[in-house]
């Protein structure tokens, strides 16, 4: 089955980033010239998402504005001949269709991608967490995708890690299928290094198929927060 949808969690608080977050969603950062969130856009659309959900929290609608069209804008820049700055305005707002969802209550990345349930329907996902930077020539989502049309399962992307670094990480517990393919056979949430299973740590890229949600639905809601994608 395609996979044509993907959420990006983006109702945090960035407490990390304050006082600038106070003001500013901390997805809206740039990174040199361009938004943090806008990288996993792209990198979703790269790999042929149509659509995007973002999930956010009340205050944070910036964050959907800045991909619709702004005629207004748009119309300045074309009168005054910026169209260098036209056609990178046209650009964000045409990456793919982008709906919003709000998560009222913050109850962890279990909860926000739950949230999302009614926008995707009964089909797999991708779930592209925004200040987790990737670059590759062939992006990581695509990567994941490709994998998920071979195995048709859930797929989660991670990374090597120093072994002491692993406390700081949600790590896999697993065995090799490919080089470059393990099968997960657990999940351990900040293990001491001396307990971890592996090196293996889990970065910010997800496919999933729709068996995630009922999951999620038979968890408690006192401990959906708990629940480590």
């Amino acid at each position: 089955m395609k996979v044509r949808k993907a959420v990006i969690p983006a109702a945090g608080l960035g407490t990390r980033f304050l006082p600038t977050s106070k003001s500013l969603p901390k997805e809206l950062l740039p990174v040199l010239d361009v938004p943090m969130i806008q990288f996993g856009v792209e990198e979703a659309a790269t790999a042929g998402i149509e659509h995007i959900i973002l999930v956010i929290s009340q205050g944070k609608e910036a964050l959907a504005n800045y991909f619709q069209p702004d005629p207004e804008l748009e119309s300045h820049l074309a009168k005054s001949g910026a169209h260098a700055l036209l056609e990178k305005v046209r650009r964000v707002s045409s990456l793919a269709h982008i709906s919003t969802v709000e998560q009222k209550q913050q109850l962890g990345l279990g909860h926000a991608v739950l949230t999302a349930k009614d926008q995707i329907g009964d089909e797999p996902f991708v779930v592209l967490l925004p200040d987790d930077l990737i670059f590759h020539t062939e992006g990581a989502t695509q990567q994941l995708i490709q994998v998920f049309e071979r195995y048709e399962s859930s797929i989660v992307a991670v990374e090597e890690v120093p072994l002491q670094a692993v406390k700081s990480y949600g790590v896999v517990d697993s065995h090799p299928v490919t080089e470059r393919l393990h099968r997960v056979d657990g999940l351990v949430e900040k293990p001491d290094p001396q307990d971890a299973p592996s090196n293996l740590a889990i970065v910010g890229r997800y496919v999933f198929t729709p068996e995630i949600f009922r999951c999620l639905e038979r968890t408690k809601p006192g401990a959906i927060g708990e629940i480590q994608l």
